[in-house]
């Protein structure tokens, strides 16, 4: 029939389009050309080119793009720099801000941190075509035919280096809009595979709504990766109007003592307040209501209104473990205990008002820095609340965000942190284009922190780059000697400036300098020394008597150049 002989004619123009028709086609051209060296090494290309196309059936292909960092790297290994006259000492955990293209921080991140992020949390350009990003000093906008391959292949460098950083339990939240949430899906899929699940919650973040042509947009994304079979999001705290409160009586007729004995026993209240809990109830002792004891307090039995005994849902054995989750009800003079969980698991959609990206994160961030004009920066809530699911239970994690912007993610790990006594320390990476870095993330961790009094400290590194291309690792190992001291601090979380109770050795000179000063080397606990110094016998027994540990500085820092 006609309509058959129509779809046949455009299903063979439409494979004769295919990319592995066309490579066939070319590799017949060159064929026929005369042969020299580039004809094969084009044959040579077109064969992985080939392998390329018909090796990957399903899933995310797009144009790669080097970026300028790329041939910055190629040339180049990143070291750090402290900008010593930034750090802020306030006690508790070292933190550290480091500034520079977060490729290359990534790249550093890695040597110190592969294998210890507890969670990392990105909010990276969400490539809305609006010019607001910035690839290889020009702004992607919207007429750029390349933005979704730019974007993927900036994103994917990154995600492969992040996915190394993670521990074995380790999440990655990631948040985005609609421009690229498909696109990222399938990326985050590509690069963490199948041992990982992948979650996302929507986040009412603009309940006003942003007027799109057809639609006004009042929610954004957030990805959590975890990995598969690990039970690791935690509870939520449910507020007020969401608790759900009964009784702590059993529901039903009338109970006997043989259902169940353990589950009679007066709880203790006073002041409206459960204080404590009696001893199960001899069989024989029936209480027809409430007791009021010798010291004021009142013995609370599981009798209802009508003088009905019914025995306590929890036995007394296991009923202190809820004590957080009673409270004491009094209807006209007789006291009762109502069980209500203020804890839920998390929903998929995240609704809360204080996720208000306007109100608690524009206007918040004014409020600490005037005048600001930093572009959307996150709700604190939002971002606290993302965190807290993950490392509710961790309180000594370690939490990496390398689209740093305006520094909510260190906002948030503070207030975690005082909220709940945890030693959880962050790590923030981002460059300082129009300056953000120091006018904006930095000084806002730094106002929170004397604002709030946050018990936290903080390092500001830069990144720079140390030519490598053309010289002989022996070339520059001096100079990238001299940057050692950031990556040890970096790693271990420490300080060494100022602190008497820690010191680092790199050469035999500073080694023997160090045992020689009496005052500094009396104070000295912990010594960081160079993998490949060999302290002499005097020395050693020296470091021994005066009970300094030692901790050797490991060589994978540069190996790879050395190998190189």
């Amino acid at each position: 029939p006609y309509w058959r002989m129509q779809d046949e004619h455009q299903y063979f123009e439409k494979e004769a389009g295919r990319p592995a028709d066309k490579i066939k086609q070319i590799r017949a051209f060159i064929a026929a050309a005369p042969q020299d060296e580039n004809t094969g090494n084009l044959l040579s290309y077109l064969s992985e080119l080939e392998k390329d196309v018909n090796g990957k059936k399903y899933g995310l292909v797009f144009e790669e793009h080097r970026e300028e960092i790329d041939e910055v790297l190629d040339t180049h290994t990143p070291v750090l720099t402290e900008e010593a006259d930034l750090f802020i000492d306030h006690g508790g955990q070292m933190n550290f801000l480091i500034e520079g293209d977060n490729l290359a921080s990534l790249k550093l991140l890695e040597k110190t941190h592969k294998g210890k992020i507890d969670l990392i949390y990105i909010d990276p350009p969400y490539n809305t075509g609006a010019s607001n990003w910035i690839y290889d000093n020009d702004y992607v906008d919207g007429n750029d035919l390349f933005k979704h391959s730019k974007w993927l292949s900036m994103m994917q460098s990154r995600l492969t280096l992040a996915k190394n950083l993670l521990t074995d339990k380790g999440v990655l939240i990631c948040a985005i809009d609609e421009n690229e949430s498909a696109t990222l899906r399938l990326l985050l899929d590509d690069i963490f595979g199948a041992d990982y699940e992948y979650n996302c919650i929507t986040i009412i973040h603009n309940p006003r709504g942003i007027q799109g042509k057809n639609f006004s947009y009042t929610n954004e994304f957030a990805y959590f990766v975890i990995p598969k079979g690990d039970k690791i999001i935690g509870k939520r705290h449910l507020s007020d109007d969401e608790i759900y409160w009964s009784p702590l009586r059993n529901w039903g007729s009338e109970s006997l003592r043989t259902d169940a004995r353990n589950c009679f026993y007066p709880i203790i209240v006073k002041d409206d307040k459960i204080i404590g809990f009696g001893d199960v109830s001899p069989n024989d002792y029936h209480p027809k209501k409430n007791e009021l004891l010798e010291d004021g307090s009142i013995a609370v039995y599981p009798i209802d209104a009508k003088g009905v005994e019914r025995k306590w849902r929890y036995a007394r054995q296991s009923v202190e473990e809820i004590l957080g989750y009673l409270a004491v009800k009094k209807t006209r003079g007789i006291y009762d205990i109502d069980l209500g969980k203020t804890f839920g698991t998390y929903k998929t959609v995240w609704s809360d008002p204080k996720y208000d990206a306007n109100g608690y994160g524009k206007q918040l961030l004014n409020s600490i820095l005037p005048n600001c004009s930093f572009d959307f920066p996150k709700s604190l809530w939002n971002v606290h609340d993302c965190l807290y699911s993950v490392v509710a239970k961790k309180s000594d994690a370690t939490i990496l965000d390398f689209f740093a912007g305006s520094g909510t993610t260190g906002h948030a790990v503070m207030k975690l942190n005082a909220e709940d006594g945890g030693t959880r320390r962050f790590i923030l990476c981002t460059n300082n284009e129009n300056g953000i870095c120091r006018d904006v993330t930095y000084e806002r961790i730094r106002r929170v922190i004397d604002k709030e009094d946050y018990a936290a400290s903080l390092k500001y590194y830069k990144v720079d780059y140390v030519p490598i291309s053309d010289r002989m690792y022996y070339e520059y190992a001096d100079e990238l000697l001299r940057h050692i001291r950031e990556l040890v601090e970096l790693e271990n979380g420490i300080n060494f400036t100022g602190n008497e109770e820690i010191a680092i050795v790199l050469t035999e000179d500073e080694l023997a300098a160090f045992i020689a000063d009496k005052d500094r080397f009396a104070k000295c606990r912990r010594l960081y020394m160079g993998h490949d110094l060999l302290p002499d016998e005097e020395q050693e027994a020296a470091l021994f008597q005066n009970k300094i540990d030692v901790s050797i500085i490991p060589d994978y820092y540069y190996r790879d150049l050395q190998e190189g």
